[in-house]
């Protein structure tokens, strides 16, 4: 690991379901929130569902699509963060 690394702080995102919704919680491993950023969801087929504009909160709330899905948080600077449906849990 180089030095410069060390410094970087890379994109986050946590999501669950509740009620008929997938909420998802985007921000930085330094803490920091991720607010106006794209969170977007895909099928498996790479399709584009839907795209939410994460609020004040970080949070990006979307409708339970009816088939398999992942979410993708695109920060634009590091790598994305992906999460899988299977991944997801109750809150």
């Amino acid at each position: 690991m180089n030095v410069g690394s060390a410094y970087a702080h890379f994109p986050l995102m946590s999501c669950w379901f509740e009620a008929e919704k997938v909420v998802c919680q985007a921000g930085y491993s330094d803490g920091s929130e991720a607010v106006d950023y794209d969170v977007e969801m895909f099928d498996y087929d790479d399709n584009l569902i839907d795209r939410v504009t994460t609020d004040k909160r970080s949070i990006a709330e979307f409708s339970m699509p009816e088939d398999d899905f992942y979410l993708v948080f695109d920060a634009g600077h590091e790598s994305p963060v992906e999460v899988d449906v299977v991944e997801i849990e109750e809150k």
